[in-house]
């Protein structure tokens, strides 16, 4: 099996790099990317509606017929149905006194230096939207992965494996095969793609007790869905037992059932070559698994030379040629998928 990491269809820096020729948005999606790797591989489209996507999904296929010859055959269509996927709106104000700003001599440097934590912030909320977005709870939101694959009895139940953990210490391991036919991230018709910052400059605002001062202020946002195709493409790998007495290493599930379990995750979707596929991992988990790598007996992790989609060379860790990456908003508290 051979996967590419590089694909032609646009990712979030394609779409930064085309709408930002000084390159500024490019430098925000780098960051980004810096501490969500899912943002490497995730495939964007711009959504056919203002607040969403409007896609019909196959949920049954046409019937087919044997004949003889002189025989006839009756028309068969496709089950279909119609869904629409929510975009959601993060969005935050940073503000700095102005005084303290331009103390260094130096204001530009001082405000980008304040932006990493906004674009932190703004990355850990996208990221958690992904991974658990859920309208039910928060009408706002758009609905994540595990919102989608949260039950052993549901219709698409043969796509989640079950590790063996119980209680609430647990986490998962998700697979994903991006392209615009079978998993995608959305943004709004007729808007701009991933992070946006405006620089609104010097502003009047007010202190807590409504006094005026003067302060630098930008305005982030980001408006972006997850549209999910066909359902086949995304895996979960729920219920691993995390130790209880130590949070951050796993716990009765070793690395070699791991390993199984992801080979399992493999098999699970029809043709893999259908997109990009790649494994989404917690920091604990990865890092489990990295030890593996290191045993020269065990050769079926391998570390990967690679370029990334800004131009930077890095290394990757992969399995059975599918990159692993690291996403910090899986927790190691989840509750028992049933």
């Amino acid at each position: 099996m051979t996967v590419a990491l590089q694909s032609t269809n646009p990712t979030l820096a394609d779409w930064m790099k085309s709408l930002a020729p000084d390159g500024s948005v490019l430098a925000a999606a780098n960051l980004l990317a810096q501490t969500n790797e899912i943002l490497e591989d995730m495939v964007l489209q711009q959504g056919n509606l203002p607040t969403g996507h409007r896609m019909e999904v196959v949920t049954g296929l046409p019937e087919a017929y044997w004949r003889s010859y002189n025989m006839g055959l009756p028309p068969s269509k496709a089950v279909t149905a119609q869904i629409d996927e929510q975009i959601g709106m993060l969005g935050q104000y940073s503000r700095v006194d102005k005084d303290i700003a331009d103390l260094n001599g130096n204001t530009a440097q001082y405000r980008t230096n304040k932006d990493r934590v906004h674009i932190e912030a703004m990355n850990q909320g996208m990221a958690n939207g992904f991974i658990y977005g859920n309208p039910a709870n928060d009408s706002r939101e758009f609905m994540g992965l595990s919102t989608r694959y949260s039950s052993l009895s549901a219709d698409n139940a043969q796509n989640i494996i079950d590790a063996g953990g119980t209680g609430s210490k647990l986490t998962s391991i998700w697979m994903v095969v991006w392209s615009p036919s079978t998993v995608f991230a959305l943004f709004p018709k007729g808007s701009k793609a991933g992070l946006e910052i405006k620089d609104h400059g010097e502003q009047t605002v007010y202190d807590e007790n409504n006094n005026p001062f003067q302060a630098y202020q930008r305005y982030y946002s980001w408006k972006t869905g997850l549209a999910v195709q066909d359902w086949r493409y995304v895996v979960r790998i729920a219920n691993i037992q995390m130790d209880p007495s130590k949070p951050d290493f796993i716990g009765n599930t070793g690395g070699q059932d791991l390993l199984k379990l992801m080979s399992h995750a493999l098999d699970r979707p029809n043709n893999l070559s259908m997109g990009k596929p790649a494994f989404y991992m917690n920091r604990s988990v990865f890092g489990y698994l990295r030890t593996q790598s290191l045993d020269k007996s065990n050769n079926a992790l391998s570390v990967n030379d690679a370029v990334t989609q800004f131009g930077t060379p890095t290394k990757w860790l992969s399995y059975q040629e599918v990159p692993l990456r690291k996403v910090d908003a899986i927790l190691n508290t989840e509750q028992q998928i049933v």
